[in-house]
């Protein structure tokens, strides 16, 4: 798979790791459709140039997802839509019982599993549709789905359940997808991030923050949204990676 002359569909790509790798892409010469709910999106685009288009909404709707599908498809042309780099999601944190006793809300339980998991699996089962309708390039391929999932998955820590178990989600639907997916051509893989410095972690308290940056063996600082673009396109062009998640953490392991 190439990135120059293609065209990739990146959510949550306001900011953050999807920011960073829309611009990673374009900047090696592809076409990049820019999906959040975010109306930073627009400026993004707007700051990529033509070879960017934005597109509100939500990941967890069917239809306004497949509006956005249809618009990368026709921007793809007659190669239409060669990959998806899923980056939109939430982080929540909520004890199963609080210092009074209470149990955890089960609406934000809901919430967390809804965006990050029944979104990706949306993202999943659309992505595969369209790229399924691909001619395969000179290597057979017919597209890549990159998904996000997170340490978290592995290593969760305390008030972590409900983001754990959405993350969990991602990291068990990759390799069944990957098997299904082989007949057409596509490659599924997830990349678990670390310790990031996005907008999402301005959500976790400073103090807990530093103590994250000073655990990890090395480098000894937070992940930065440009090294999981890199790793994002290392996988778009590498046709041998392909139902696996790769951890992108320092080598941290959280306590």
């Amino acid at each position: 798979m190439q990135v120059k002359e293609r065209t990739f569909l990146i959510t949550g790509a306001a900011s953050g790791l999807g920011a960073a790798t829309a611009e990673r892409l374009a900047a090696a010469g592809a076409k990049v459709v820019l999906c959040d709910l975010n109306d930073g999106v627009t400026d993004l685009a707007a700051r990529l140039g033509e070879r960017a288009k934005a597109c509100q909404a939500d990941i967890t709707s069917a239809e306004q997802m497949q509006q956005v599908f249809d618009t990368a498809v026709a921007l793809g042309g007659e190669r239409g839509l060669s990959g998806v780099i899923h980056c939109a999601g939430v982080v929540s944190v909520a004890k199963l019982v609080d210092r009074d006793g209470n149990p955890a809300d089960l609406v934000s339980y809901a919430r967390t599993i809804n965006i990050n998991l029944v979104g990706t699996f949306n993202i999943m089962r659309l992505a595969a549709a369209a790229m399924s309708r691909n001619s395969p390039d000179d290597s057979g391929e017919r597209g890549v789905i990159i998904n996000t999932a997170s340490i978290a998955a592995f290593d969760g820590q305390v008030g972590q359940c409900a983001y754990s178990a959405s993350k969990a989600g991602v990291v068990g639907m990759s390799l069944p997808a990957a098997r299904e997916l082989s007949r057409h051509a596509i490659r599924v893989m997830a990349i678990a991030p670390g310790v990031f410095e996005t907008p999402m972690m301005s959500e976790i308290p400073e103090d807990a923050v530093q103590a994250l940056a000073a655990n990890v063996p090395f480098p000894k600082r937070l992940g930065k949204a440009e090294e999981f673009a890199q790793l994002a396109e290392q996988i778009i062009v590498n046709p041998m990676l392909n139902g696996e998640v790769i951890r992108l953490d320092g080598g941290i392991r959280m306590q």
